[in-house]
């Protein structure tokens, strides 16, 4: 798998409450992770770490993943452990009560993408057919959206467009909606957070289907793009490709 992960502290906020990466376990197996933190006086950031830290420590313990459903039954129980893991956190210090975070995070094996999130950053999906979002945010205005009673246009200045209904750590139970695709040679994967898709449209995100250069590059004018328009949120983004056969022959010349 070719991967690469960015976060950016934009061009306003004055610290980063974004967090990701994209980590392999000892199977060769992909975990890729994007958190988006919110909460008190650096408490954001706190959350936001704690999710992406806890994902790792777990991943790296994993047994290789031979099937859906065993990738989506972990994927769902560590999402559970991390949203106590914050709660409990949270309440022993004063300082970050009322914390959480987003979360998006993607299995990734030879066979098959499992994906899983909380709240509103994303998880996009490209292959030879198109592009699509493979998430649902977890937010108000998409909420209204859906039920029909505002249009894709006016939620995208909608004054309460951040709100969100379900977020890691602020609630006792929370069950993060999982879904499972095909991965073959020549797909790619976008985890975002919102400090990236609140400024690049879909259109211009579905550049991610053709990309054919270096994703440091890709990721990059990316972020730029963002921050050229305003750069108001923390910017991050990570890639996942299963690069196709040629492609890993040449890398292995």
């Amino acid at each position: 798998m070719s991967n690469y992960f960015l976060t950016d502290q934009g061009k306003v906020r004055n610290h980063n409450e974004d967090a990701g990466g994209v980590f392999t376990n000892s199977a060769g197996q992909v975990l890729a992770v994007v958190a988006d933190g919110m909460g008190g006086h650096r408490a954001g950031d706190v959350a936001s770490n704690m999710a992406v830290s806890h994902l790792h420590k777990e991943w790296q313990k994993a047994d290789v993943l031979q099937q859906p459903e065993q990738a989506e039954e972990w994927l769902g129980n560590i999402i559970k452990s991390v949203n106590e893991e914050i709660r409990t956190y949270a309440s022993e210090h004063e300082e970050c009560f009322g914390m959480g975070t987003t979360v998006v995070a993607a299995v990734c094996t030879e066979s098959f993408v499992t994906v899983g999130h909380i709240g509103d950053s994303r998880c996009y999906f490209a292959n030879a057919f198109g592009f699509k979002q493979l998430t649902e945010d977890h937010s108000l205005v998409n909420e209204l959206v859906r039920s029909g009673q505002i249009s894709h246009e006016e939620a995208e200045n909608h004054p309460r467009k951040n709100v969100l209904l379900k977020a890691l750590g602020t609630e006792y139970d929370v069950l993060a909606d999982i879904k499972t695709i095909a991965f073959e040679p020549d797909n790619r994967l976008l985890l975002c957070t919102d400090g990236l898709t609140n400024k690049v449209n879909d259109d211009e995100l579905e550049s991610l289907s053709t990309f054919e250069g270096n994703w440091e590059d890709f990721c990059q004018d990316m972020v730029d793009t963002a921050n050229e328009r305003g750069g108001e949120d923390n910017i991050t983004l990570a890639i996942v490709h299963y690069p196709k056969e040629s492609d890993e022959k040449e890398g292995a010349q």
